[in-house]
């Protein structure tokens, strides 16, 4: 299982790209591998301005449905529109192309306050 060092996770399984200002995120290697088979993702807050940890959508795997918490406070730009019809890209590549949102974040500084891939492996080992 795969936690790429320049990402940062959260203890909820999200992982964040930070470039300048604006965040790719998606859900770890380990949660997906927990979900099972993705089918669906219901992500509706494109231009809604969140608080770090707020729900940001749901993803849904064969057997369950799981909230989706934003690591960082900040509004959310974009979905990624290839999960609409391939869902299972998440299962597939969650580090590329199954990201699941770009954020423009509120303070760039709260990216060091996010675990490391060290620190993250330890949690879910």
């Amino acid at each position: 299982m795969q936690f790429p060092a320049d990402l940062r996770y959260t203890k909820d399984h999200e992982w964040i790209k930070l470039d300048r200002t604006t965040a790719t995120i998606g859900i770890t290697d380990f949660a997906q591998s927990e979900l099972g088979d993705i089918v669906y993702l219901d992500i509706n807050t494109v231009g809604s301005s969140l608080a770090a940890e707020a729900v940001f959508g749901t993803v849904e795997a064969v057997k369950t449905v799981s909230d989706l918490f934003l690591p960082m406070a900040g509004t959310i730009t974009e979905v990624n529109p290839a999960l609409a019809s391939n869902p299972e890209l998440v299962n597939t590549d969650p580090y590329g192309q199954g990201w699941m949102v770009k954020v423009t974040v509120n303070n760039a500084a709260d990216f060091e306050q996010l675990l490391t891939s060290e620190a993250y492996a330890k949690l879910v080992h």
